[in-house]
């Protein structure tokens, strides 16, 4: 351009009343508007439904402990370096993924008691393959450079979402359906919260989330809880108790004033709870043939086994038929550095154990709302991060590591139950990697993502958490 034009433009400004000040004026203004919509608009983006919401009355959710060898069974159409166990010999017809061949182990079918077990119903995993869906690309942060294989801070994001992040995920589910607890009270009735058996690293939380933390129990029973005690004490006594947690509660500032609260909350849900805690149906080792919704404490103790696994997932199915929305336990100890060749196939013989048992249970089950459990039910497995041996089928002690790679990365996340089956998702794999090397083909999930979804379909508020992160309907249409 030359002088001239520039001089004439310069010219045609001023005639229209722009000059270097108000052009810079205009930008500012356009400048702080840019900073107001997006204000304004993703939120709103960001906590949007899914046309699942509130289609799940319960979720049972089961972290494979310690960082899980995701290609040997969810994943598994894969190379041998990251597969050493090879496929499954048959799967069940309108099976996409790729079934490991860890998943055949079925040896609590066999002798008397595995014949007692298929007379119930129970069956290999590879022939109920066509009722779990995969995701086989779900990322901790899917812009990440790398992995994060740290135990720590993997836990940390598996746990949270974050890396230090100081609410879990079932805190959130707890404060997510809150309105509903309050609900209930204000009726004379009682909703359980989410519960946590086992482990308390799903049970954080403070300031205004500290009264949501689950309850955290261990899977033998609750007949140390089945008691009130409330009830040993005169009216008098029980009402001093209470207003001095008061009095003591708002003479604190503010911001201390979560915890007290959670205490406070804590006891007083304690003496709603004791007479659920004390009702037989949650007595789950007392060996009673008489059904419950269907199935025995006797029948499940021989579907599901009475070692620790197997007992929280037969008291998870006992909450479920007190109102209770979501469980969350551990399963195996899958952290083999040296070892896996031969230590790996045991463990997955319980997990297939609780898989199958799973299918079969929440079918023969009657709900108390009506259908089955099946039919409410949503069964999801995780872990902190996926394993690898960088190359090699196993590592020099015949086990398996963690660190930034793709085995590391990918978490193939399953998933059953009756509205996975009710969409038409069973069997279907949602997003595909690269045999060779595993590089993600298609979408990838965050954890963040997956775990708001699980929230949405539970009905639950969870506009304050993951703000960056949508909700997604994949498995469900």
């Amino acid at each position: 351009m030359s002088k001239g034009d520039d001089k004439k433009n310069k010219e045609s400004c001023e005639k229209a009343g722009l000059n270097r000040r108000s052009f810079l004026k205009g930008m500012g203004a356009a400048a702080a508007a840019a900073v107001a919509v997006p204000h304004i608009w993703i939120p709103r983006e960001a906590i949007a439904q899914t046309e699942a919401r509130g289609t799940v009355k319960h979720l049972l959710y089961i972290r494979l402990a310690d960082g899980f060898r995701f290609t040997a069974a969810f994943n598994s159409d894969v190379a041998n370096e990251f597969n050493p166990f090879g496929l499954a010999d048959s799967v069940a017809g309108g099976t996409e993924w790729g079934v490991g061949k860890l998943l055949e182990r079925s040896g609590w079918l066999e002798g008397d008691n595995g014949q007692l077990r298929r007379d119930l119903g129970m069956r290999p995993v590879p022939e109920i393959t066509d009722q779990i869906a995969v995701i086989p690309c779900v990322d901790h942060e899917p812009m990440a450079a790398r992995a994060d294989g740290n135990h720590q801070t993997g836990l940390e994001r598996f746990n949270t979402g974050y890396v230090g992040g100081g609410t879990s995920f079932f805190t959130m589910i707890n404060y997510g359906l809150r309105q509903r607890f309050e609900d209930a009270r204000e009726q004379g009735e009682i909703a359980l919260p989410a519960f946590s058996l086992g482990d308390a690293g799903m049970a954080r939380g403070a300031s205004q989330y500290a009264a949501y933390r689950p309850p955290v129990m261990q899977g033998g029973g609750f007949e140390r809880f089945g008691f009130s005690a409330g009830d040993s004490l005169p009216e008098w006594a029980s009402e001093l108790s209470m207003s001095m947690d008061e009095r003591y509660r708002d003479s604190r500032h503010m911001g201390v004033r979560g915890g007290i609260d959670g205490y406070m909350q804590t006891r007083e849900a304690t003496e709603q709870y004791a007479d659920i805690f004390n009702d037989d149906i949650l007595k789950i080792r007392n060996g009673s043939n008489d059904p419950i919704d269907g199935l025995s404490n006797a029948e499940l103790d021989l579907i599901f086994g009475d070692n620790r696994v197997g007992r929280n997932v037969r008291l998870a199915l006992r909450l479920f038929h007190f109102g209770c929305p979501a469980v969350y336990l551990n399963q195996g100890r899958y952290d083999m550095h040296s070892g896996e060749e031969n230590g790996l196939p045991p463990i997955m013989t319980e997990l297939n154990r609780i898989i199958s048992g799973l299918e079969m249970a929440l079918k023969a089950m009657t709900h108390p709302e009506g259908g089955t459990y099946w039919d409410h039910t949503l069964v999801a497995f995780g872990s902190e991060f996926g394993r690898t041996a960088r190359g090699s089928r196993f590592n020099s002690a015949r086990g398996s590591d963690h660190s930034g790679d793709n085995a590391t990365r990918w978490m193939s996340m399953p998933f059953m139950g009756g509205p996975i089956d009710a969409a038409g998702a069973g069997g279907r794999v949602f997003g595909a990697t690269a045999s060779d090397n595993l590089n993600a083909q298609d979408k990838v999930y965050s954890y963040r993502s997956v775990l708001k979804t699980m929230m949405d379909t539970l009905g639950c508020d969870h506009e304050e958490f993951f703000p960056a992160d949508r909700p997604f309907d994949d498995l469900w249409v």
